[in-house]
């Protein structure tokens, strides 16, 4: 690497100084979905976040290979929380092999993280189809037309698959919901709370579910 090519910024000295409020365990709610959702209210309205529902999914292929990327959380409730996707795609194939998985939430203007450990299953069929029926036209479409994480020769390739659709699906026309798409439901073993504290001493809290249903939460050295 030359000169020329060097990195402009002192990467080592770029650092935050963290000073909100702490989090402690009588803060917390009796469940990690009641605390998850008393913090995504506040990521959503108070949080500046530009989409607090994007969350990094971490799958694992059968040899252990891992992989990330950003998706969009669409619902959550005391049975896990969901996403969707195309089950061709990489992190389809690779849930289909290894159900373990891990979701992280990075709210960084808030000094925030929810980091989700768990297993996915797929959800039903009826449930699959009618959230696909709430999103635009276009994005049902798009559902169709790509061939996610598999290799094109060019945008032109998709560009012409979604024309074609769109031809075959005008406006206000029922789009069929493609029998390799939908959601995956990540049912979670432990959910940590990481708040930013100074001097990188964070707070970082940990549910961790118990045979019967109950969770146990400990703290977790920063």
């Amino acid at each position: 690497m030359t000169d020329r090519d060097a990195v402009p910024f002192d990467l080592a000295s770029m650092r935050k100084q963290y000073r909100t409020e702490g989090l402690s365990e009588t803060d917390l709610a009796a469940t990690p979905v009641e605390q998850f959702a008393r913090w995504f209210k506040q990521a959503a309205t108070d949080g500046g976040l530009f989409e607090p529902n994007a969350m990094i999914v971490s799958t694992a292929d059968a040899a252990g290979r891992p992989s990330s990327r950003t998706v969009l959380l669409k619902h959550f409730d005391d049975d896990g929380f969901v996403f969707y996707t195309n089950y061709d795609s990489r992190k389809g194939r690779d849930l289909a092999e290894n159900p373990h998985v891990s979701l992280l939430f990075p709210w960084h203007p808030m000094a925030r993280q929810v980091i989700v450990t768990g297993t996915a299953r797929r959800t039903g069929r009826d449930e699959t189809a009618a959230y696909f029926r709430t999103r635009p036209h276009g994005s049902q479409l798009g559902a169709w037309a790509s061939g996610q994480s598999s290799v094109i020769g060019g945008r032109a390739e998709l560009d012409a698959s979604y024309a074609d659709l769109t031809a075959r699906y005008p406006e206000h026309e029922r789009v069929p919901v493609p029998p390799h798409w939908g959601g995956f439901r990540v049912v979670p073993e432990s959910v940590e709370f990481w708040q930013g504290r100074e001097n990188r001493l964070h707070d970082r809290l940990r549910y961790v579910t118990e045979t019967g249903g109950t969770w146990r939460v400990e703290r977790l050295s920063p």
